[in-house]
């Protein structure tokens, strides 16, 4: 099995969204990836303002193109956001007065920042005029996919039919209380046909026994885990930071906003995700290996 993690926010101390990054930090983050099993990942930027996030995808591609390492393990770039939904719940840990409606000039300024690299870009459809940005992306071999938002069915499925063919952690980036039938979530997986779903199957995201109803909603031939890794996997409790914000990690190894009030990325591994699979979802090694890396490489263009 080689996993390809298409969520990877920053790993074992180094963090992808902080400005500065250095070398020894990114080779780091690097050699842990690949002792922990992870074969490739795409290194997954979030909201900040664009001349951040800019500067930010431009240092690591710098830094990549010197670390032979780095080259094989960044297998690409996630932009998750700014072009996200910014009401409360849906926004996540995403920064509310940095997120925008999507605009063709902001996405070009973000593809060329990545330097050719994007492979994935997280938007909200119902914030995206006429679907003009995600067709262009789509247009340009960029998978996007919907997270942090809360479009209609059928904004959802006229996205599709512009290019949207993935969705984002299914199940978070939404409010704790939402319309018991008329949701975010339902509305996903209602899609299954066009979309790639991802989950983080860490037990916490999302409760295991739902975990499970999604998968055999959704079926394995369309469905994606992820960690979204932050600094603080492999780490330990303690106190951390993810692109300026202040995180605690517990006892139970949940990454959480200081006042508890939402979960701020994850700290699963790849090793806790094969464990989680077998012990508590069920799955056998080989529904692993298509759930980890043939559906992640298929969806995304690295087969």
């Amino acid at each position: 099995m080689s996993p390809l993690d298409l969520q990877v926010n920053g790993y074992a101390g180094t963090d992808f969204n902080r400005d500065g990054l250095t070398a020894e930090a990114l080779h780091h983050a690097c050699e842990c990836l690949v002792e922990d099993g992870c074969d490739s990942i795409l290194a997954t930027f979030i909201t900040d303002s664009i001349d951040a996030m800019s500067e930010r995808m431009s240092r690591l591609v710098e830094l990549r193109e010197q670390d032979s390492l780095a080259q094989k393990v960044i297998a690409g770039i996630h932009i998750e956001g700014p072009f996200t939904n910014p009401e409360k719940g849906y926004v996540g840990a995403h920064p509310p007065q940095h997120v925008k409606p999507a605009t063709l000039e902001d996405a070009k300024r973000l593809l060329d920042a990545a330097g050719g690299l994007t492979k994935i870009v997280t938007l909200a459809p119902e914030f995206d005029q006429k679907f003009h940005t995600t067709e262009f992306l789509a247009n340009n071999g960029v998978t996007v996919s919907a997270g942090h938002c809360n479009p209609s069915l059928e904004v959802l499925r006229a996205s599709t039919e512009h290019g949207l063919s993935m969705f984002t952690h299914v199940g978070n980036g939404c409010p704790m209380t939402m319309h018991r039938h008329d949701n975010i979530i339902q509305r996903a997986l209602s899609l299954r046909d066009k979309l790639w779903l991802c989950f983080i199957p860490d037990g916490v995201h999302i409760e295991f026994f739902a975990l499970v109803n999604y998968l055999r909603t959704a079926g394995l031939e369309k469905t994606i885990f992820v960690t979204d890794a932050i600094s603080a996997s492999r780490l330990g409790p303690g106190k951390y930071t993810l692109a300026g914000w202040d995180i605690v990690i517990g006892e139970d190894l949940v990454a959480r906003s200081p006042d508890g009030s939402h979960f701020v990325g994850s700290t699963v591994t790849i090793p806790r995700i094969l464990t989680n699979g077998q012990q508590h979802l069920g799955l056998s090694k080989a529904e692993l290996q298509l759930l980890l890396d043939t559906n992640p490489r298929k969806a995304v263009g690295l087969t």
